[in-house]
């Protein structure tokens, strides 16, 4: 079970390397960036610089982010320099993790603000910068990727400098640094006709525009928690910056709350970071970032004190979710044949762990079934991905998105979607959107690609992403950033498919299909075991379609020569938790077990269904 990301595929270190009373300076930096802007490359290739990178070990240590090539978790590593330490958080790039930015940037002096040479700046940099800049930081600008054969480095440092305007930098801020590399080939550059020799032109910038962390040895104790990590023999870790003060092992220490909440805890191991490697150390002090054994049920954003009557630091801010979905038990008819942990008991527990560290999921356990919300569908993807690995079963309803009430005005959640596409696709992206409330605020065109940017309500946005891909032949580039809550934008209309729904339980035969796939798309292989109530495809023309997928082809003793056609059939559609949570509707339930992800009816019964129906419809009708 994942407790913590900071742990993951982390090494513990118990030699020591350098003395632990050692006093040098400390630069505390986070790289921030949209996703696939080369982030984690870099911060492998300044680490392997540095001599602290083992072969083989990357950033990107969870297998999910391996799977997905993106990074999904912050996580955090340290090199030396010139006689300083330097202190690392990866950051995520996709905008449905931001709260793991937004937790970790309070924690930390400045940022690397890493944009792509030939996209420019993307939302997910928008969202990142504008955190930074909010909390007074001055990032670092690096164009990364200046090798592609499109690159415009200038001109996408003309676009940061833009971007900093309209955020509302201030004069110190817009007098940013910017250093050119090649992230892959282990190359910086502060001007573009230097040579590229190594990393040094980043890590020398960070020692002259990061001021060290401010050195109140003296003080008292005073450190934030801003993420934990797991141990399977010493329990939860909780991962901490210093802000004043000294932390030593063994020390006695309180944690307390914005609210004034204080609990008393005894340090049982301390580490800080070496490169990827946890280092066992006597004492840390004042400006580090720590890994703290002994507070079983640390959280984020309490603050560890030494005297219960200090001040505790202010709690971190963090967005709010986006959509919101059930979870429940599993009871359809291939329940329990795969999981281990299959109960509503362990399904509750196992989202109270998850809350520990997800700071941003919530989830209302007073409801029946549990609503969980989150902040996008990626993040819901991902939970639902790992506790499916762990071995548990469970149902998910349709994600809807979270309307509230502001001033006596019904609101709803907005994103601003970045869309890159050949021009040629333009008109079909325009037309799709503006049906689903998107307003268009920003076109440019360039060599024959177009960049549209709208404002969409995130429920428009629920189940397009499939149909981009579609509509642009895969040469699409679709981006989102959480832009606030705005008026109601009205009824959203969507062209949507009908379901193909078994009604017998058996097994599929390809005869069946071979039929069936000219009716629309297929979800499954044939001999896959399908049951009753089990949606087995989409109806191209939107109409609901009950279906026998069991049924093989009538053998008489006559021979016909059109009768022994060959079945050919069109690769299945196959669903997993991402596809599924996008094309089902309001009807229907996701299952997920560990080795299948099905779709299903609520009401299993052609009977339930039409009663179900008549039911609503009555029900409106009143009103």
């Amino acid at each position: 079970m994942r407790f913590g990301a900071f742990l993951i595929g982390a090494i513990f270190c118990g030699k020591k390397l350098r003395p632990s009373n050692q006093i040098m300076e400390i630069r505390n930096i986070a790289i921030i960036a949209h996703v696939d802007h080369g982030k984690t490359t870099l911060t492998d290739a300044l680490m392997k610089q540095s001599g602290v990178n083992m072969e083989g070990l990357t950033m990107d240590s969870n297998k999910l982010e391996q799977e997905r090539g993106i990074t999904i978790y912050a996580k955090n590593t340290s090199v030396f320099y010139k006689g300083t330490k330097i202190n690392i958080v990866d950051t995520p790039g996709h905008a449905d993790f931001g709260s793991e930015v937004e937790r970790v940037i309070k924690s930390i002096d400045s940022v690397l603000l890493v944009v792509d040479a030939q996209e420019g700046p993307m939302p997910q940099t928008k969202f990142v910068l504008k955190k930074s800049l909010e909390i007074g930081l001055k990032p670092i600008v690096i164009i990364n990727k200046i090798d592609k054969s499109a690159a415009k480095p200038e001109e996408a440092h003309e676009k940061v400098l833009e971007l900093f305007m309209e955020l509302g930098a201030n004069n110190e801020q817009l007098d940013f640094p910017v250093i050119y590399a090649i992230g892959r080939n282990g190359v910086a550059m502060k001007n573009l006709a230097d040579e590229q020799k190594d990393l040094s032109p980043i890590l020398d910038c960070i020692l002259e525009n990061v001021k060290p962390a401010e050195n109140k040895i003296d003080s008292l104790l005073k450190a934030q928690i801003f993420n934990l990590g797991y141990d399977n023999f010493l329990g939860r870790l909780a991962v901490a910056r210093i802000y004043e003060g000294k932390i030593k092992d063994g020390q006695t220490i309180f944690t307390k709350t914005p609210d004034g909440e204080i609990k008393k805890y005894r340090i049982t191991k301390l580490y800080t970071f070496n490169g990827m490697a946890k280092e066992a150390v006597e004492e840390a002090l004042c400006g580090d970032i720590v890994m703290v054994a002994g507070i079983p049920d640390a959280f984020i954003g309490e603050t560890i004190i030494e005297n219960s009557e200090q001040t505790p630091l202010s709690s971190i801010p963090i967005d709010e979710p986006t959509i919101s979905l059930n979870f429940l038990v599993n009871d359809s008819p291939f329940a329990g044949q795969e999981g281990k942990f299959v109960t509503g008991r362990q399904i509750r527990e196992r989202l109270e762990k998850e809350l520990e560290v997800n700071v941003g999921l919530k989830i209302d356990f007073n409801s029946e079934p549990l609503l969980v919300y989150g902040r996008g569908e990626l993040h819901i993807a991902i939970l639902l991905e790992n506790m499916r690995r762990e071995g548990y079963e469970l149902q998910v309803s349709q994600p809807q998105a979270i309307f509230k009430e502001i001033n006596g005005e019904k609101v709803e959640p907005f994103e601003e979607v970045t869309i890159d596409v050949p021009e040629e696709y333009s008109g079909n992206v325009i037309d799709k959107i503006g049906r689903r409330k998107g307003i268009m605020t920003e076109m440019k065109t360039n060599e024959n690609h177009c960049r549209i940017i709208f404002d969409v309500p995130t429920r428009g946005l629920l189940g397009y992403k499939g149909q981009f891909v579609v509509d642009t032949r895969g040469e699409g580039i679709l981006c989102s950033r959480f832009i606030g809550f705005k008026p109601y934008a009205g009824e959203i209309r969507k062209q949507e498919y009908g379901s193909m729904t078994s009604m017998e339980t058996g097994k599929a035969l390809a005869f069946s299909l071979w039929n069936l796939q000219e009716r629309g798309s297929i979800y499954i292989d044939p001999a896959t075991e399908v049951y009753e109530g089990m949606v087995i495809g989409n109806v191209t023309k939107g109409d609901e379609m009950d279906v026998n997928p069991t049924k093989g082809k009538a053998l008489t003793n006559m021979r016909k020569t059109s009768s022994d056609e060959s079945i050919y059939l069109t690769p299945p559609l196959r669903l997993d938790i991402e596809r599924g949570l996008e094309i089902m509707r309001h009807d229907e339930l996701l299952e997920i077990t560990p080795k299948n992800v099905r779709l299903r009816k609520k009401n299993l019964t052609k009977t339930d269904r039409s009663r179900n129906e008549r039911s609503q419809t009555k029900k409106l009708n009143d009103l």
